[in-house]
Formats: C-alpha cells, sequence, structure tokens
C-alpha cells in the first residue's frame, strides 16, 4: 500500500490505522505528487491512497496519468474537501473511492476491503452527485462543466485572488490565467469576479 500525503502527521495516522487492520501489509509513502508518481511505477500497489491536495502537478492529473500506466491500480482519495467539491472529479479522473478525512477509521478500512476486492467505494451523497452528473447538460450545476483547470482558478478568484497571484501559483502567464477567467465568466454566465464569489458562497464552494 502506497499513502500519499504531504503531512508527516496524517500519514503515521494512517499508517496505523492501516497495521492495526492488515499487520502484514508493505506501507510506504509519498510526500508530493512528484513522489508518488516515481513510486507508483517502482513496484506493484494493491492500492494507493493519496491526499488530493499536495506540492507539485495537480492530483487529478497525476491521477490521470497513474490509470493511464496502469489502469489496474486502485486509488483511494482521501481529502478534507467536502463531495461537492471533488468526489465527481475524483472519481471522473479515474478513483476508485473518494473519502473525507474526517471520516471515522472504521469507516476507512471499509473503503480499503471495498476496493481491495475489485470494487468501487461511494457514500451515498458522492452516488448522488454522480447520478446528477447523468443528467443533461443544461441541468447541471454551472461550477460542474468547468475543467478541472478552470475549476480551481474559479475558486480562487471566488476567493478574491488576483489573476497575477493565480499565474504565480501555477506558474502560469497572466494571459494564460485571464483567458481561464474570460472561459470561466461565459461558462457560468456570469459578468464579474464578484458575481463569481457570491455563486461560490451560495453553493458553499469556498473552504
Amino acid at each position: 500500500m502506497l499513502i500519499a500525503d504531504d503531512h508527516a502527521v496524517v500519514r503515521r495516522g494512517l499508517k496505523q490505522i492501516l497495521y492495526d487492520a492488515f499487520p502484514f501489509a508493505h506501507l510506504e509513502e509519498a510526500m508530493d505528487t512528484a513522489e508518488l508518481l516515481k513510486k507508483a511505477g517502482e513496484q506493484q500497489w494493491d492500492i494507493i491512497i493519496s491526499d488530493l491536495s499536495m506540492p507539485g502537478e495537480n492530483v487529478l492529473d497525476a491521477l490521470r496519468r497513474i490509470k493511464q500506466d496502469f489502469p489496474k491500480l486502485p486509488v483511494l482519495v482521501l481529502s478534507i474537501y467536502p463531495e461537492e467539491l471533488y468526489a465527481v472529479r475524483s472519481i471522473k479522473a479515474g478513483a476508485s473511492g473518494y473519502l473525507r478525512k474526517d471520516s471515522h477509521p472504521d469507516e476507512l478500512l471499509n473503503a480499503v476491503r471495498r476496493i481491495l476486492s475489485g470494487k468501487k467505494y461511494i457514500t451515498a451523497r458522492v452516488a448522488e452527485k454522480l447520478a446528477s452528473v447523468l443528467e443533461k447538460y443544461g441541468e447541471r450545476p454551472p461550477h460542474e462543466i468547468l475543467s478541472d483547470r478552470e475549476f480551481e482558478v474559479f475558486k480562487l478568484i471566488a476567493s478574491g485572488k488576483a489573476v497575477s497571484e493565480i499565474a504565480d501559483d501555477f506558474s502560469l502567464s497572466v494571459s494564460t490565467v485571464s483567458t481561464y477567467r474570460t472561459r470561466i465568466l461565459a461558462k457560468m454566465n456570469k459578468k464579474t469576479n464578484a458575481d463569481l464569489t457570491l455563486y461560490a458562497m451560495e453553493h458553499k464552494l469556498l473552504e
């Protein structure tokens, strides 16, 4: 089992929970996306348990690469973010399950066991969100039609960050981020950054 998280205390806690349930398991750690991608290909893993937010490449992009190179390797995404924000995006990127970090340890073990048996682990809330994705395009909430990168930029704009700051965060040019902003406004049928902030607050999309 490979545990990927940028917080040492989280990795240690996860290892203890897993060792208690799987005393003979081989557990290794990754502290950022680059190490996750490197170790994913170094040996055969029964499961990867990964945080959604780590230094380096976007974890959803990394997940797609892992699933492309190792399609049978299951990944459980364990995140502080509520299902409304990233569960559907994680499943669509190839994750076998999505679980919040504040879940009970028993739920974590239940998810791991289910995924190890070859099944997916989806909570009732995630199942409901996935069902909504199957509805026709026009009935989906506007933020769900954004690409993963557009969604990240949208959240930062809504939180009050300037385009130049977002460009620095993602190592992109200001013009590229401005293009993302234009697309976001068009897709969501909004006119200003304030409109995006109000939308994000109404839909509880800001942490």
